[in-house]
């Protein structure tokens, strides 16, 4: 155990950070379970189900909710358990979840949609609540560790909910798979209330805004929304049209449930534990361009193979490759969102970055389908690579954000009240 604590770069943390660790694994799990639903079984499901990439792509439009949320991020700073929130948005999942098999799609389209948007502001909204919940939690030496644990547990959440899914679809019905994964999610919702209480401070709570305008109210801004906004753009561009791809290869549903989705799943994970451990090793401002280079090149894998008459198991090593390197730069992308925010204003912080990226991402996603149909799986994948370099060119412009002083000062001081 010794040796895996090393690996993920917590060797030096003593036993009251590798149990705040433990929270942060529960809490990244509970938040991938949603999205493994919106991600990785809905593209098959529906697909099977025989809707267009077209409108595959254009539910991605649903998830606007996630680059909104800001709106309604007040609400989580000023009123309620963080945890609370989490437990009453994972039950309004399960519902959604438990329904899902049992709307036509082709028939109630509109029904269809209005459960994704339930589902999507359900998702969201708790992921303001773990957000602030992890960087209020979390000191600063315990950061690399902790984000490479969120990225994981998050992508496990992935493998056993959503790659669950579609491995088991081989086999069982749709409507008793989509009814287990809704128990899971009351479950997950109840285990919540397990985590330690950790209350908004009574000053933060009323004074809700001035963190957030004090914050962001220098021209040093504006390269940190530039970055926000396109470093992971070409996953979201790419992210809606692999599934579709390995089913118009003509891939069985064992295959994509075992090679994209679980196994790449794994693969995420490792790639989000080394990435947390470099960040240890390399700081925040190192690990951004560092491991954001190979999330962007990964995107070329499916564009290559896409375009030439490869062999088929060049298929599975461009989703091998794709998935390790995009666990890379997400742990990279959670430190450097994690750095930036006060432990304070995160609520409201944390929601306005995720809500920037998002954005982009979703609005990406949904002309995801429109992309493939006019240039083909082989173009579009490759246009995906070049809309991820924005991002990698702004990385010098961060520096001020990462190391700025007065973020240090007030991490040291938690930190050592904390220990």
């Amino acid at each position: 155990m010794r040796l895996v604590w090393r690996l993920i770069g917590a060797g030096d943390l003593g036993q009251a950070s590798r149990r705040k660790l433990g929270v942060v694994a529960l809490f990244y799990f509970v938040e991938g379970t949603p999205v493994s639903v919106l991600w990785e079984v809905l593209p098959v499901y529906l697909r099977l189900q025989g809707l267009s990439l077209r409108a595959i792509g254009g539910l991605r439009l649903l998830e606007l909710p996630f680059s909104l949320k800001l709106l309604w991020s007040p609400l989580v700073q000023r009123f309620g358990d963080r945890r609370g929130w989490i437990t009453a948005c994972m039950l309004v999942v399960a519902v959604v979840v438990a329904a899902v098999p049992f709307v036509d799609a082709a028939r109630l389209p509109w029904l269809l949609m209005a459960l994704v948007l339930v589902l999507t502001i359900a998702s969201a909204t708790q992921d303001m609540a773990i957000d602030s919940y992890t960087v209020a939690l979390v000191d600063a030496r315990e950061r690399g560790a902790a984000n490479g644990i969120r990225a994981g547990a998050y992508r496990v959440a992935l493998v056993l909910v959503g790659g669950g899914l579609v491995t088991l679809a081989a086999w069982l019905p749709w409507p008793g798979l989509f009814l287990s994964a809704a128990v899971v999610c009351v479950g997950l919702g109840l285990a919540a209330r397990w985590a330690p209480d950790l209350p908004v401070p009574a000053e933060a709570r009323r004074h809700w805004l001035a963190p957030f305008v004090g914050w962001l109210a220098t021209w040093r801004a504006l390269p940190l929304v530039g970055f926000v906004l396109t470093y992971k753009l070409g996953e979201f561009a790419i992210g809606p049209m692999v599934k579709p791809f390995w089913v118009d290869r003509g891939r069985s549903l064992l295959e994509i449930g075992v090679v994209p989705t679980t196994l790449g799943i794994v693969l995420s994970i490792a790639g989000a534990l080394v990435g947390g451990a470099f960040i240890t090793r390399y700081g925040v401002f190192t690990s951004v361009w560092a491991l954001g280079l190979p999330q962007a090149v990964s995107n070329l894998g499916y564009a290559v193979v896409a375009a030439l008459p490869l062999p088929g198991a060049s298929l599975y090593a461009a989703s091998m490759i794709d998935s390790f390197s995009g666990g890379l730069g997400t742990a990279a992308f959670l430190a450097l969102l994690m750095t930036v925010c006060d432990r304070e204003g995160a609520t409201i912080q944390y929601a306005f970055l995720t809500s920037l990226f998002s954005l982009t991402g979703r609005l990406a996603g949904g002309v995801s389908g429109l992309g493939v149909e006019h240039w083909g799986y082989g173009g579009y994948f490759a246009l995906t690579f070049v809309v991820s370099l924005p991002g990698l060119a702004l990385v010098p412009w961060l520096r001020y954000w990462i190391e700025r002083p007065d973020l240090a000062r007030a991490s040291a001081g938690a930190g050592a009240g904390e220990r």
